[in-house]
């Protein structure tokens, strides 16, 4: 540094280098300073007994907590989270939509990060980079996911950064699933003995069937819901109160109006809801939907000056109207003048005026293989390697994984076992067809990224159907549905560590 003070300023008064000695000194410190947040955290992994549906039961906790602990962060921060496994199996945390960008193996699921051994630990280490939003994260192997180990992380914008709505007064994290009696151990058993899982027990929201939020009177809140289940959709409602979306896994969407909203497995959604109704207690509402039992769990609003518990019948919602569903669906858009984690709009990347450089098609099926119901794609059922993924590619082991075991398009023929992998270029834009051909809703979630989906269709995918495609102002998710009996189009920008 100091000789290119002296070089530059040759000639000169002696205490002129001395002065741009310190004025560099000060530019090249200031960027350290300037670095983004770290936050340090150090969970612990239990078992322990909790009895969500009135029968004790054991649940899975974090540092003690059923639901775990709530991760509230700031876009950019660092989290360096070390994870102590004390189950008696090995043990993934995953963290729900947030974008792992160039380091996949922290984003917590059997292929990219080894399963944490009983008594042992791993340290997560990754960034929010450029995201603002309601995620999640929880257990990614064996059935752990039934039995507890998740929670809510919130990204909150930076103080630079606006976002399109006023700071609500307060903020509640709403974690809601199906859930089963059945011990998950009992439960991966089933499904190994090739059976399908049965109906779930009930309904849980917050790990709870009686919770309750308090707002005060004329003020709005936001309600960030999350659908924690394994394998139903819920409607979300609340008594007497209408519901603003405003984000949608991160997006900022058109801000309409609703009374009810539909929430598939593993997706997320912020509403803003103003108590603006006679001061009382209020019911708070989710229910099962695509299934013949229709379960329902209550929570309460309560209001600050509140008199009067809930009353009146409980606000019925839709059960099965499957095109009521995908209507809704269709009113998210992204709203394109809207700023996200950074300042330049979200419609400033015109993702419909790019020309995917290739097609897939990913069909979903129930098949028997060896006398037992397995799930498959395109025939192929997937099977854990011994070794990561990212380990065989990065050290390039053979025999772990073949780029030719699953097809790009759907093919006739008995399904089988095999450890699927599907090759793609750095940067390179896809466009994926989802196809459903099984009548049971189905969530696709893409771990550690997100997509645009650009539209719903009924009926098999032909070249024609990509006049239907929103080319303007669909959303990024992370977790889409995929209706019964249905096809979904998505373009997708993949990249590849």
């Amino acid at each position: 540094m100091c000789s290119f003070c002296i070089t530059s300023t040759m000639g000169k008064a002696p205490f002129v280098p001395l002065v741009l000695c310190v004025i560099l000194a000060f530019w090249i410190v200031f960027p350290v300073k300037a670095e983004d947040a770290y936050r340090f955290y150090t969970w612990t992994v239990t078992y322990g007994t909790a009895s969500p549906l009135g029968v004790p039961q054991q649940v899975i906790l974090i540092n003690g907590q059923f639901p775990g602990p709530r991760l509230d962060v700031v876009t950019n921060d660092n989290i360096i989270l070390n994870l102590i496994n004390k189950l008696d199996q090995p043990f993934l945390l995953t963290w729900n939509g947030i974008k792992q960008r160039k380091n996949s193996w922290q984003d917590g699921v059997y292929g990219t990060n080894c399963p944490i051994p009983p008594n042992s630990n791993y340290t997560y280490k990754f960034q929010t980079k450029d995201q603002i939003g309601t995620y999640t994260y929880f257990p990614s192997t064996l059935m752990h996911r039934t039995a507890g180990g998740f929670g809510a992380l919130n990204v909150y914008q930076r103080s630079v950064i606006a976002v399109p709505y006023a700071k609500p007064a307060g903020d509640f994290s709403l974690l809601i699933g199906d859930w089963y009696k059945a011990n998950h151990k009992a439960l991966q058993q089933t499904l190994d003995s090739g059976k399908p899982l049965p109906y779930p027990d009930g309904v849980l929201i917050n790990g709870q069937t009686k919770s309750s939020f308090t707002g005060d009177q004329g003020k709005t809140y936001m309600f960030r819901v999350s659908n924690m289940g394994l394998s139903t959709s819920f409607n979300f409602r609340i008594q007497g109160h209408k519901m603003k979306l405003v984000e949608v896994e991160g997006s900022n969407v058109m801000q309409n109006i609703y009374d009810s909203l539909d929430v598939h497995v593993g997706q997320s959604l912020s509403v803003l809801v103003t108590l603006d109704q006679p001061p009382k207690d209020y019911y708070i509402v989710a229910s099962t939907r695509f299934i013949r039992k229709v379960l329902t769990t209550t929570a309460v609003l309560h209001y600050t000056n509140s008199r009067s518990p809930v009353s009146g019948p409980v606000p019925a919602g839709p059960t099965y109207q499957l095109h009521w569903s995908m209507r809704q669906a269709r009113t998210y858009r992204w709203n394109l003048t809207s700023n996200a984690a950074r300042p330049n709009p979200q419609g400033s990347f015109h993702y419909g005026k790019i020309t995917p450089s290739r097609t897939i098609i990913l069909a979903n099926s129930a098949s028997i293989i060896n006398g037992k119901q397995r799930y498959a794609v395109n025939r192929i059922s997937y099977i854990n390697s011994d070794t990561p993924l990212k380990l065989a590619d990065y050290f390039n082991i053979p025999g772990v994984f073949s780029l030719s075991s699953i097809q790009s398009f759907p093919s006739d023929g008995p399904p089988y076992f095999a450890t699927s992998v599907m090759p793609a270029s750095l940067h390179e834009f896809i466009e994926v067809i989802l196809q459903n051909n099984e009548n049971t809703m189905q969530s696709w979630h893409l771990d550690g990224y997100d997509f645009w989906v650009v539209g719903f269709g009924s009926g098999r995918w032909i070249k024609d159907s990509r006049r239907k495609y929103n080319l303007r102002d669909a959303l990024t998710r992370h977790t889409t549905q995929v209706p019964i009996f249905t096809i979904l189009y998505c373009n997708l920008l993949h990249v590849i560590d």
